[in-house]
C-alpha cells in the first residue's frame, strides 16, 4: 500500500504536468509578438521623429549662390550653378541661354536638397556673347529674380 504521502506527491506531480500541458504556447508566443510590435512600433516613432529633426536642418540651410563658367574648347562652356531650390530656376536659366544665343549640348540637373546644375553649352550662330563673365551675371541675375519673386509672393 501507498502512504498518503506518496499518493500526495504522484498527484501534485500529475497536477503540475496538466498545467504545463495545458498551459497554451501560444500565450508565450504572442506575448513576444507583441513586445517585437511594440519595439517595431518606438523604432517607427524615433525614425520619424529623426527625418522630422532632419527636414527642419535641410530648411535653415542656405546654400550661396554659385555660378562657375569654363571654357572646355573653342565654342563649348561648362556651366555649374549651386543655390537655394524653389521656384522655376531650371526655365529662367534656359530662357538666358536663348536670350543669349547658346544652346544647351548636355545638362545634368538636381534639386533635392538645392538645386544644382551642370550644363556643357555650345554659342550658337546667333550669339549675342561668348563672353563668360556675361553668361555669369546673366545666369546670376536668372537665380536673383526668382528668389526675389519668391520672396515678394510670400510677404503678400
Amino acid at each position: 500500500m501507498t502512504t498518503k504521502l506518496q499518493r500526495r506527491t504522484a498527484s501534485l506531480r500529475k497536477l503540475h504536468l496538466l498545467q504545463t500541458l495545458n498551459k497554451p504556447k501560444s500565450v508565450k508566443r504572442s506575448c513576444s509578438i507583441i513586445n517585437v510590435l511594440l519595439h517595431f512600433y518606438k523604432l517607427k516613432v524615433k525614425l520619424e521623429e529623426i527625418q522630422r529633426e532632419y527636414q527642419n536642418l535641410l530648411k535653415n540651410i542656405r546654400i550661396p549662390k554659385e555660378v562657375k563658367v569654363e571654357k572646355i574648347n573653342g565654342e563649348q562652356f561648362v556651366v555649374k550653378v549651386a543655390c537655394n531650390k524653389g521656384g522655376d530656376k531650371l526655365v529662367s536659366i534656359l530662357e538666358v541661354f536663348e536670350e543669349l544665343g547658346l544652346y544647351v549640348v548636355q545638362a545634368r540637373v538636381s534639386c533635392r536638397h538645392f538645386f544644382s546644375m551642370e550644363a556643357i553649352i555650345g554659342v550658337g550662330q546667333d550669339q549675342k556673347t561668348s563672353d563668360m563673365k556675361d553668361i555669369t551675371d546673366a545666369v546670376l541675375k536668372a537665380i536673383d529674380e526668382k528668389q526675389s519673386g519668391e520672396q515678394e509672393m510670400l510677404v503678400t
